[in-house]
């Protein structure tokens, strides 16, 4: 081999021959971590197998992939079984996977759900500290590598979308260990200019290289920042602790860029149908204050201004007349009752008005003396009638008449009722073995007649007539005395009688 001369193709087929050749390459068992794990459209996955020193590409074919257990995700720590094979083609080496099964989680990933929880706890990643993303900004600030792909992407589209935007580009290293504190200190340095948004990140990787997005240094500057910030850190698939903090996650560089301003072109539509629309208003209101105008002017009262002085004036002269008639009036009125008041008798002679009066003032008095005098006298003889009524020096006499008028009462009112009860049972049965039932009207006649007698028998059960034939009710405190356990010395008693009541007192 030394003296021939090779080609790139002999030396890749003489590896590929040799490592295939040796068995110790054959069914071996891998340990590592899952790195820049993605899946092809024929169904094939290509991932890196890693650990703190070194790296292994691998990849496990879709007829394998088929039996695996579990899903396989970055970060994972994993053990695969598979043979060392050469690609001839591109000129390295990889792990052909049969199986894979899981060895517990990364490194990183336990450190990326440890931060992830903390941060959580503490509110950081909570919507209601989440700014708003401004719609027309004026300049924005991009934190990336000045030299890569992301920030050619975000400006490209920024200038196409909507080229009146400043961009403003704070340099930062994206990868490695220096980059955290970077990306930290650009992030406040940023603060310091006018920006309306603030875009941060970086394109495609493993979890290694995307992990300064993740240090909390960086997370706490997002959250601290006033300008709204925009993360859009790897591709789709990938989420950063950065992502959960800021305002809003876009899952690409250039999707930032379209989140961050507006397409323009979509704004000149909409201004030039604003401006149609507008036009049309002020066309419509033009025509409307014309045909008001034309109006206006056609009124008599343009075209001959001066009948409004006309008419005014006309209508002053007419309030004017009626003010000097008015005036005129009152003015008259008031000379006839001065007249008047002059001849009368109050002016002539007011010392006859005084007499007047006083005359009338004391026939009152008088008359007032001779009513009270007459009303005592009266009073006084009333009450030496009721002093020398028998009936109060006797009550017990008075209560046995009473009992024996009450029982009488009663007696009539028991015998009258069954009396009509009777008189009406047996004018039942002659109305129903009368013919009169065949004539309703005859019925109708005789009934009135009927409750006509039953009205004049009530009135002679009439309590008040029983007054009129000389009994009397007494009564002490408004209930009737039935008893002369009812009263007692001292009790006042009203006797009612038929043309009066009488109060006495009891001795």
């Amino acid at each position: 081999m030394e003296k021939e001369k090779l080609t790139v193709s002999q030396i890749n087929a003489y590896i590929k021959k040799r490592m295939s050749m040796d068995h110790g390459l054959k069914n071996i068992y891998v340990k590592g971590e899952i790195s820049n794990y993605k899946s092809y459209p024929r169904g094939h996955d290509y991932f890196t197998l890693k650990d703190e020193d070194s790296q292994l590409k691998a990849v496990i074919y879709n007829h394998r992939k088929r039996f695996l257990e579990f899903v396989p995700e970055n970060g994972m720590k994993v053990i695969v079984k598979g043979t060392i094979e050469v690609y001839e083609k591109n000129g390295y080496y990889q792990l052909k996977a049969n199986s894979i099964t899981e060895d517990g989680l990364g490194h990183y990933h336990i450190l990326f759900e440890k931060l992830k929880n903390k941060l959580k706890d503490e509110g950081l990643f909570d919507e209601k500290y989440k700014k708003e993303i401004p719609k027309y900004p004026k300049h924005i600030g991009v934190v990336t590598a000045s030299n890569g792909a992301a920030v050619k992407d975000i400006i490209t589209t920024i200038k196409r979308r909507y080229p009146l935007c400043e961009i403003l580009i704070f340099p930062s290293l994206v990868q490695g260990k220096q980059a955290a504190p970077q990306i930290t200190a650009q992030i406040k340095n940023a603060q310091k200019y006018d920006l309306d948004t603030l875009i941060i990140g970086r394109g495609g990787g493993s979890i290694e290289d995307l992990w300064p997005f993740n240090e909390e240094i960086v997370a706490r500057a997002i959250f601290e920042c006033k300008t709204p910030i925009i993360s859009a850190v790897g591709h789709e698939i990938d989420f950063t602790i950065a992502d959960f903090v800021a305002d809003l996650r876009a899952p690409t560089p250039t999707a930032a860029a379209e989140l961050a301003v507006p397409q323009i072109k979509e704004l000149k539509n909409n201004v030039n149908q604003l401006t149609r629309r507008a036009n049309k208003s002020m066309n419509k209101i033009i025509q409307d204050k014309k045909i008001n105008l034309n109006n206006i002017t056609d009124k008599q009262i343009i075209k001959n201004p001066e009948s409004i002085y006309d008419i005014k004036q006309m209508h002053l002269d007419h309030l004017i007349s009626n003010l000097n008639n008015f005036s005129k009036a009152i003015i008259s009125e008031n000379k006839n009752k001065l007249k008047i008041l002059e001849k009368s008798n109050i002016f002539k002679n007011p010392e006859s008005i005084y007499k007047l009066q006083k005359n009338s003032l004391e026939s009152l008095i008088n008359s007032l003396n001779y009513s009270s005098k007459n009303i005592i006298s009266t009073n006084k003889n009333k009450l030496k009638i009721i002093k020398n009524n028998t009936a109060l020096k006797n009550p017990k006499k008075i209560y046995h008449e009473k009992q024996i008028s009450l029982n009488n009462y009663i007696n009539r009112i028991d015998y009258s009722s069954k009396k009509i009860i009777s008189d009406n049972r047996n004018q039942l049965e002659i109305i129903k073995n009368s013919k009169i039932l065949k004539n309703p009207n005859e019925i109708k006649i005789r009934k009135q007649n009927q409750l006509l007698n039953e009205i004049d028998k009530l009135e002679i059960l009439n309590p008040l007539l029983t007054l009129k034939r000389g009994y009397s009710i007494a009564k002490s405190d408004d209930k009737v005395i039935t008893s002369v356990k009812d009263v007692k010395t001292g009790d006042e008693v009203d006797i009612k009688l038929n043309d009066g009541i009488i109060n006495t007192k009891v001795i």
